[in-house]
């Protein structure tokens, strides 16, 4: 048996509200700094959300891997796992997030980036990488860096600085400023509307020092909106899924819906990119396109009048069933309005319009989680836990703590933990051969309390 050493940290442990019920998952709830939150959301509603995205499309590979089951349950698309990365992030589901990011750099190509879509755990099936999917597992490895910190086995600030620097040589077209749509395709002959995340570029501008680069690609984003919609008389909001950087549809996509002309799957997340990038950062240029958004639902009656595919002329093409897709990247733009009634129905709207399709049910997700807070950006948030190293064997986090307490152990050894009151009252104990175990400290009183390992002596934290 190894011998454990005995834990020595300050563990600080304040009074925040926590919606969670299961130990490894906790939500924030986070206030931005330009417009508004929708005040009908429930305590549970970003916890039930989370639960069920995970439990149905969250599934393991070997050596600790997860992946994210597509439309075909046995194949795995880069997009999904940078999503599920994403969720895991913010909903602090550690294990979850490590195994993803392991997975995909499990499936990287010569570039660093993910190939596009793997069967199940072991096979490439899509050559090359996808942007979108590394701008979200960039972003995602900043939370994570910001949440955890980086004393444990994965160095989340390496590892986005690393991937950020692959999107900027790999995936943006040297010398226009284009987001390219991969790392081995587009760029001014054909790009991506709804990859723009252009509140992303200017946080990794400031992660990376390198704001004047980040800043002319959001600009430059913007530019090939507002170019698509003049040249192509759209009414509103409506980009088309693909098209040039001059707006021009892209003759590169013969194999896509209506050739990418149609305002479908790909354009449908526009809006909550661009709402990222208003409510991180207020910009005016966001707000132009998101006061688009707003104007079409108004137009429509409704955020229960959205349906699933547009011409850029405003004539829907499925008016048979409802998406969250669709409806809730526009409850997200809605933050950008005065109207409180307003962005609370996008809220409803999209809570309600549930369904079990991969990708309508991820983005649901994501969407909920930004309307409740919960997309909060990194670059602005203080460290919200630490990890913690207790010689090689052992890490815990968060430090400060509310609620629970994570303990992670290299080996499935058997150990006996103990926490102890000073006055020497044993109150909690356990024995146990995982590699890590969860203790809720929600019933403790602040104070000073001790934890023990291996009945080595006992030292003091703080609650």
């Amino acid at each position: 048996m190894i011998k454990f050493p005995t834990l020595l940290f300050l563990l600080f442990l304040t009074t925040r509200f926590c919606i969670a019920q299961i130990s490894n998952v906790d939500f924030l709830n986070r206030d931005y700094p330009y417009g508004i939150k929708p005040t009908n959301v429930q305590s549970n509603d970003v916890y039930n959300v989370y639960v069920s995205w995970r439990n149905t499309f969250a599934t393991t590979c070997v050596d600790d891997r997860y992946r994210i089951k597509f439309d075909t349950p046995s194949e795995t698309v880069s997009e999904g796992v940078a999503y599920g990365m994403l969720l895991s992030a913010y909903a602090n589901d550690k294990e979850l997030f490590d195994g993803l990011w392991l997975y995909y750099k499990d499936f990287s190509n010569a570039n660093g980036v993910m190939n596009w879509k793997i069967n199940g755990c072991t096979t490439v099936i899509g050559q090359n990488g996808a942007s979108d999917a590394e701008l979200d597992a960039a972003l995602a490895l900043m939370i994570a860096d910001k949440k955890w910190g980086n004393t444990g086995a994965i160095n989340y600030k390496s590892d986005a600085e690393v991937l950020i620097s692959k999107i900027k040589a790999h995936e943006v077209e040297s010398g226009t400023n284009v987001l390219k749509p991969g790392d081995a395709w587009g760029g001014s002959n054909n790009t991506n509307p709804s990859y723009f995340a252009t509140g992303y570029f200017r946080a990794f501008g400031e992660y990376t020092n390198d704001e004047t680069f980040w800043t002319a690609v959001a600009n430059k984003s913007y530019d090939i909106i507002n170019a698509n919609l003049s040249k192509n008389n759209a009414v509103y909001n409506l980009v088309s899924d693909w098209c040039e950087a001059d707006g021009d549809y892209s003759t590169q996509v013969d194999w896509a819906h209506n050739k990418g002309k149609s305002y479908y799957y790909d354009a449908a997340r526009t809006p909550w990119r661009i709402a990222v990038d208003y409510i991180w950062y207020g910009n005016t240029k966001a707000l132009d396109y998101l006061n688009l958004c707003n104007g079409f639902v108004n137009n429509q009656g409704g955020f229960n009048q959205i349906y699933p595919g547009y011409s850029q002329l405003g004539v829907p093409e499925n008016t048979g069933y409802k998406d969250p897709t669709f409806t809730g990247a526009y409850a997200t733009a809605a933050m950008s309005s005065t109207d409180q009634s307003f962005v609370n129905n996008g809220y409803t709207e999209t809570k309600n319009q549930s369904t079990s399709a991969y990708f309508g049910a991820t983005l649901r997700a994501i969407y909920m989680f930004i309307m409740s807070g919960n997309g909060y950006n990194p670059i602005t948030e203080s460290v919200l836990s630490v990890e913690k190293v207790i010689e090689d064997d052992i890490t815990f986090f968060p430090n400060p703590t509310s609620d629970f307490l994570h303990l992670n152990f290299k080996t499935h050894e058997e150990k006996s933990i103990k926490i102890y009151a000073l006055n020497g009252v044993n109150l909690w104990s356990k024995t146990i051969s995982s590699k890590s175990e969860v203790v809720d400290t929600r019933t403790f009183k602040s104070g000073i309390y001790i934890i023990n390992i291996n009945n080595s002596k006992p030292v003091v934290h703080f609650k």
